[in-house]
């Protein structure tokens, strides 16, 4: 039997990001009373980028946030009717910031999928970018 060492590459983690992409959901919001009343389908791209890089080398949840965490706090917020995409972005900027304390940044992009401008295949959308 040989044993082998294998020194391990040297490297800095410069960015780490979490992200969920095509979260497709039902919601009301919309400026028109019949965006709020009959509803419409969003979608959601949401990319979290996270100070704390120990998961990459411990393998353990501890330390990073959990997607799934992100989108039970997407589906909470989206289930709150809002006249404007901004306020609903910025809703949940805010609740992510205050749950995990190790996020950095987020852009969230906030995607009408049939906005009431006619128009085939038509889409509207707001992206948010902060970071603390």
């Amino acid at each position: 039997m040989r044993l082998f060492i294998v020194k391990q590459a040297l490297m800095q983690i410069d960015r780490y990001t979490i992200e969920l992409r095509d979260v497709h959901l039902f919601a009301h919001h919309g400026v028109m009373p019949q965006e709020q009343e009959i509803g419409a389908w969003f979608t959601i791209d949401i990319e979290i980028e996270i100070n704390d890089y120990s998961c990459s080398e411990s393998d353990l949840i501890e330390g990073t946030v959990s997607y799934a965490d992100v989108y039970n706090i997407l589906c909470e917020e989206m289930k709150k009717p809002s006249r404007l995409l901004e306020n609903v972005c910025n809703r949940i900027s805010r609740r992510l910031y205050d749950k995990f304390s190790q996020i950095t940044a987020i852009r969230i992009t906030l995607c009408k999928d049939t906005p009431p401008m006619g128009g085939d295949r038509l889409k509207a959308a707001v992206t948010l970018s902060s970071s603390r």
